[in-house]
């Protein structure tokens, strides 16, 4: 029987139905960071329990990680106690720590890919929403909660559902101008912010087969901000290329192996969907999020909407959103006053996404806007090296950009680096949820790093292609 990806991983994974459509689920990798994990932990000890598969479980910090003064101990004393924690776990139970120190440390989601730990047909977890992104490989990655954390580190299992599958086809070329974020943006926004539940999401056509696996895991990161549990794209041989020779990628000797597993948890041709959806590239511009909340978002070239109608909205969501974010119906969106500019997070926080809106900068010579905050927030310490070794960083510092230390940063304000009052920021995060950025009263607008980077030179919100001469 012809079956999907995620049926042939969740069944090659599956050790017991434990009721009707709910499975005891074995997990191959197990990633954690400071935030989750020391509740866990502390529930461990509690029953005196060790860590079951240490060498399937790695550590990072990156959530609460300062990105300018980095010298522990850190000057908030709740981060610390949550590093000081993680740091003790970690060698207590022998599991594998990725090291400021060592220059190993960055964002969760950055360094599963970047250290060859994240490969096909693997399930995936790790107590954060943005887990979907190591679904770029194909595997079935999901985020989980403290108390699945404790079930993982425990029994290297986990209870979960059996989800529904969606086929989301994008066929055709994109238009210049256009990235993989404004695809997830564009999907979202025709399949509402709770379009995904009960689904996994799996991406194909010309669009992600032609996409590089940073685009994929962008694209795979925000599949939750559609409420899908995971979104992934089958394994190819642009996934293969990416895994090769990578610190824990397969060895010469395991890798034909390895291949063979990987080709064979493709879905087949005639797999049968529980719904399938198809987009033309062609008809995707850059996006902007208005709103709060991932499907309140429009093309640069629209107008804010005028009502609540032919959107996902209810009429008093739609209210709220206007409302907090000081907008009115019906205006333009674009020309918009900002005040910070971020570029990072573990959507857009790869060498690819900052290389691209530098060389636009560059080409254009053009600097930060007059009373504009630009960060810069590499996604680890090895991409931040490696954007120094390509003269990546010097061309946003001489065009005014800050250059911070990898960590998750203003994404989610549980850092220094935080919104002030009623701020308009132009982000490459995944959420522009209320008081997200660590002000209750902070306004979010989600973004392109290009279109970042445009908002950042001109000091409002603006379309990159004309800004950039983009064509």
């Amino acid at each position: 029987m012809a079956k999907t990806l995620y049926e042939k991983v969740f069944e090659k994974h599956t050790v017991a139905e434990i009721k009707p459509g709910v499975y005891q689920l074995a997990i191959g990798l197990h990633l954690i960071h400071e935030v989750t994990s020391p509740q866990a932990f502390a529930m461990l000890k509690e029953r005196d329990l060790e860590v079951m598969h240490p060498e399937r479980t790695f550590a990072t910090l990156d959530h609460i990680i300062p990105t300018d003064q980095v010298a522990r101990p850190y000057l908030d004393i709740l981060s610390e106690s949550m590093a000081s924690a993680l740091e003790n776990n970690v060698k207590k139970h022998g599991i594998r720590f990725f090291s400021p120190d060592k220059g190993e440390q960055g964002i969760v989601h950055v360094i599963g890919p970047e250290q060859g730990l994240t490969q096909p047909g693997m399930t995936i977890c790790c107590g954060d929403s943005h887990t979907a992104t190591h679904g770029a490989f194909g595997s079935i990655a999901f985020g989980i909660g403290t108390s699945q954390v404790r079930d993982v580190l425990g029994s290297q299992t986990l209870v979960t559902p059996k989800l529904k599958v969606r086929k989301i086809t994008v066929n055709g070329k994109l238009n210049p101008g256009v990235y993989a974020k404004d695809v997830i943006l564009y999907i979202i926004n025709k399949l509402g912010a709770k379009g995904g539940v009960g689904y996994a999401y799996e991406y194909a056509g010309e669009v992600f087969d032609n996409f590089s696996m940073e685009e994929r895991m962008t694209v795979c990161n925000m599949s939750i901000e559609g409420s899908a549990r995971c979104g992934y794209v089958n394994p190819d041989q642009t996934t293969y290329d990416f895994i090769k020779g990578r610190a824990y990628a397969p060895k010469e000797q395991d890798w034909e192996k390895s291949l063979s597993y990987w080709e064979s948890i493709k879905s087949d041709p005639d797999a049968k969907y529980d719904d399938e959806v198809e987009f033309n590239a062609s008809e995707i511009s850059p996006m902007v999020t208005w709103g709060i909340g991932l499907d309140h978002s429009i093309s640069i070239n629209e107008n804010l909407p005028a009502s609540h109608q032919g959107t996902h909205l209810t009429d008093d969501t739609f209210k709220e959103a206007m409302t907090y974010m000081q907008f009115n119906p019906g205006e333009a969106l674009n020309g918009k006053k900002i005040s910070v500019a971020f570029m990072g997070s573990c959507t857009n926080a790869r060498v690819s996404d900052f290389a691209e809106a530098a060389s636009h900068i560059e080409r254009a010579s053009l600097t930060v806007a007059d009373g504009v905050k630009a960060l810069i927030v590499p996604g680890s310490q090895k991409v931040k090296q490696e954007l120094s070794d390509q003269g990546i960083l010097d061309t946003f510092k001489t065009a005014g950009f800050e250059i911070r230390e990898p960590g998750c940063s203003m994404c989610l304000g549980m850092n220094p680096d935080q919104l002030s009052g009623d701020q308009l920021c132009a982000s490459s995060s995944n959420r522009n949820y209320k008081g997200r950025m660590g002000s209750p009263t902070g306004r979010t607008l989600i973004m392109s790093p290009v279109m970042v980077a445009a908002a950042a030179v001109t000091g409002e919100v603006s379309d990159a292609r004309d800004v950039f001469r983009i064509k």
